[in-house]
């Protein structure tokens, strides 16, 4: 645990029960009655077990397939409308006609397991109807269920603990450039490293920050600047640390804020919508918008912030967002509630401990110093996928972990925005 800011039963079990009080009842009718009717009974009954055999059996291969897709489920957290409809439809095209009615079963016990994280990451639209299935789901529901569940949960609780323990995954890539606005890779933390320079002359006002990989080559990824002579903030991002013109041929990203340094939207390198083709093909994309809120009663406790960034589709890759205007845009949508095709995180709300007297979250390990940037982002319906982590590890050191869906352009221009001073904020 890490300051924020302080200073930071079974079915085989239900299957002998049914033996043995069937086995009861064919006792007494034997004594009452051996007239062939009875026989005929005991015939009935014996098949109702064997009909319970392969019921168990399929219960099993149903609890392997629904983990399965529980592992899937960060990927389809993130998908807008209509991808969910048709993949739906794919599952349903591999049921077999010999054996539908187990088959649909098992269909609706796989959605099960993903359809909460679905729910979270769609617009308005796919989560209406996905509550409606997850009506229809909680009536299918059993006693077996459960004790899959409970599996799977130990299951994932030792992925946990190897996840924790295991070094930084290996990252190789050709193309930097498309690396750093591509997404992570499904299942796999990008653990990173954030570094502030503020030696020089006017690097106390516009320090410059270096983002590399944390691992043992330390990968540079990409460098960032605070542009002087502006109206307001606004910092180039460039995949070369020697190169931060926004004319150079690095330059793949910026983020700019609104004149209270409590708004910031992230762009890409291509053209301002004025100069771009009338078919916007060539227009600059809106990555992501951050959205600090406003402390105007200077009441001391953790910042809130808000993180709006694109969907996904069915192919996981990113929805493109060009606005012909301002008015059209990110951060104007999220305000009007006009959230189609968006995703809305928070940041995690720390926990207040009486022992340190401050407000603390569990970085697991990668946070050392307590810090009122130190931050993690999720949606507000699953805080156990950590979709973002920063921290300070020293004065001028920071950890960054992204996961899948934002990219490392992403994860970067929101650590700057925590960097920037926010008068209204703090």
């Amino acid at each position: 645990m890490t300051a924020y800011n302080a200073g930071s039963g079974t079915d085989n079990d239900d299957d002998d029960d049914d033996e043995d009080t069937s086995k009861k009842k064919t006792k007494k009718k034997t004594t009452k009655d051996s007239s062939p009717s009875s026989t005929t009974a005991k015939e009935k009954k014996s098949k109702s077990k064997e009909e319970k055999d392969p019921d168990g059996k399929e219960k099993k291969s149903k609890s392997k397939e629904k983990e399965k897709d529980k592992k899937k489920e960060p990927a389809s957290m993130f998908q807008i409308n209509g991808d969910k409809d048709s993949k739906s439809k794919k599952k349903a095209a591999k049921s077999d006609s010999d054996e539908s009615e187990e088959e649909t079963k098992s269909t609706k016990s796989k959605k099960k397991s993903s359809a909460s994280a679905t729910s979270l990451f769609q617009t308005s639209l796919d989560k209406d109807k996905d509550k409606d299935k997850d009506k229809a789901k909680a009536e299918q529901s059993d006693d077996s269920d459960s004790e899959k569940e409970e599996k799977s949960k130990k299951k994932k609780g030792k992925g946990k603990k190897k996840k924790d323990r295991a070094p930084s995954p290996e990252i190789e890539f050709d193309n930097l450039e498309k690396f750093v606005i591509e997404p992570a890779p499904q299942g796999v933390t990008v653990k990173c490293r954030v570094t502030r320079d503020q030696r020089g002359m006017d690097k106390g006002f516009y320090p410059l920050y270096y983002f590399h990989l944390d691992n043992e080559k330390k990968t540079f990824l990409l460098a960032g600047r605070k542009r002087k002579k502006c109206a307001t903030s606004n910092y180039l991002i460039s995949i070369d640390s020697t190169d931060l013109s926004r004319g150079g041929e690095n330059f793949v990203g910026k983020l700019r804020s609104n004149l209270m340094g409590t708004k910031f939207t992230v762009f890409d390198n291509a053209l301002n919508p004025d100069r771009a083709l009338p078919d916007m093909s060539n227009a600059r994309q809106e990555m992501a918008g951050i959205v600090y809120e406003t402390n105007v009663l200077g009441m001391k406790g953790p910042r809130r912030m808000t993180v709006i960034i694109p969907g996904m589709d069915k192919n996981n890759d990113r929805v493109p967002l060009r606005p012909r205007s301002e008015l059209d845009g990110l951060l104007i949508r999220h305000q009007n509630r006009r959230m189609e095709n968006l995703i809305e995180l928070q940041n995690k709300t720390p926990v207040w401990n009486e022992d340190s007297s401050s407000h603390v979250l569990n970085f697991n390990g990668r946070v050392t110093q307590a810090s009122i940037k130190n931050f993690q982002i999720v949606h507000s319906k699953d805080l156990d996928y950590i979709v973002m982590q920063f921290g300070r590890i020293a004065d001028d050191i920071f950890t960054l972990d992204y996961n899948y869906p934002m990219c490392a352009l992403q994860a970067f221009a929101i650590a700057l925005s925590s960097f920037d001073g926010k008068i209204a904020c703090e």
